[in-house]
């Protein structure tokens, strides 16, 4: 809990869900009180408060009046994405970021993208590529393949908000994912891209996902600026 661009809260909150989600804290077990966490974690009330807060609107946590804050038992999983956007992601963890730039184009799909795609090479697919950052910097950028349906629509300007957002308007839902991260040295595009030298370290994240039964196919990579960006695994955010 040494992040120093995050908010003290978010931090503690990202705390409390770990031990949540590791089994430390079990259903129904009582957390310590507001000043215990208080003690621990040598900060103020009100930050304490904060972080609880958060976690009790995302489900996690649950107050009884007079008697203190439990562990919730998880709801029933509802037609929900398993992924989160990028933009829902940084703002979990108290920074708002949004797409600074978003480009659509149709493209036949090589070898590999075919591969991904679960279609045959030379194939139409739409590729999205976008930017994303603050007002003060652009610290991340996404190269997007995905199957190709006439309904999709073809104006960039249709893809600055949520990509699985989007997806759902047409009912799809992705509910298959497989990921892995590296670390690479940033090519011309990213140089370009998010105004870089070519010597800063990028974290390079692949997502591949799909609507299980479905002809629904996402194929990304992911490239990050390695001092902006922090990848948690199974969701300890």
């Amino acid at each position: 809990m040494n992040d120093n661009r995050l908010p003290l809260y978010i931090q503690i909150a990202s705390d409390l869900k770990f031990k949540i989600n590791t089994g430390e804290w079990q259903v129904e077990d009582q957390i310590p009180t507001e000043f215990d966490l208080c003690a621990i974690y040598d900060v103020s009330r009100i930050t304490i408060r904060k972080a609880i807060d958060q976690l009790v609107n995302e489900g996690l946590l649950y107050r009884k009046r007079a008697v203190g804050t439990f562990v919730q038992a998880k709801e029933a999983e509802t037609k929900e994405t398993i992924v989160k956007s990028f933009t829902q992601e940084m703002n979990n963890l108290g920074r708002k970021v949004h797409t600074l730039k978003a480009e659509i184009t149709t493209v036949k799909a090589t070898a590999k993208i075919a591969n991904f795609l679960n279609i045959k090479e030379g194939d139409l697919v739409l590729n999205l590529q976008r930017v994303f950052g603050t007002e003060e910097l652009a610290f991340a950028f996404f190269d997007t393949y995905f199957t190709y349906e006439s309904f999709f629509s073809t104006n960039s300007k249709d893809y600055y908000g949520s990509f699985y957002e989007y997806l759902k308007t047409f009912d799809i839902v992705v509910d298959s994912i497989k990921e892995y991260v590296e670390a690479v040295e940033p090519n011309e595009q990213l140089v370009k891209a998010l105004k870089i030298s070519e010597h800063t370290p990028i974290l390079k994240r692949v997502r591949i996902t799909e609507q299980l039964g479905k002809v629904f196919h996402e194929y990304s990579e992911c490239f990050y600026i390695g001092s902006e960006y922090r990848y948690y695994v199974n969701d300890f955010t």
